[in-house]
């Protein structure tokens, strides 16, 4: 039995399209991340360097947002600039 899996992203194409041309399938997206298709299933996604990119930015503020949750009742140490 097919797991019925979402496609998560507004463009697609199958594998044999994208073996085909990849650049062109790229260009079709105008930037976008595309889903590539497998039997009608998504095997995974073609994502633009740029949204690389921010993706990566956005998830290392989000680790970085944890690490300040997660101290913000510490307490404080005070020190003097001349100490470092």
């Amino acid at each position: 039995m097919k797991t019925v899996r979402p496609i998560l992203a507004d463009n697609a194409t199958s594998i044999s399209e994208l073996k085909k041309n990849p650049m062109a399938v790229i260009e079709q997206a105008e930037g976008f991340p595309v889903a590539v298709l497998n039997r009608n299933q998504p095997a995974f996604y073609c994502v633009p360097a740029d949204a690389y990119e921010l993706m990566m930015d956005k998830l290392e503020d989000m680790e970085l947002a944890q690490i300040v949750e997660s101290r913000k009742n510490q307490p404080e140490i005070e020190v003097s600039i001349d100490d470092l």
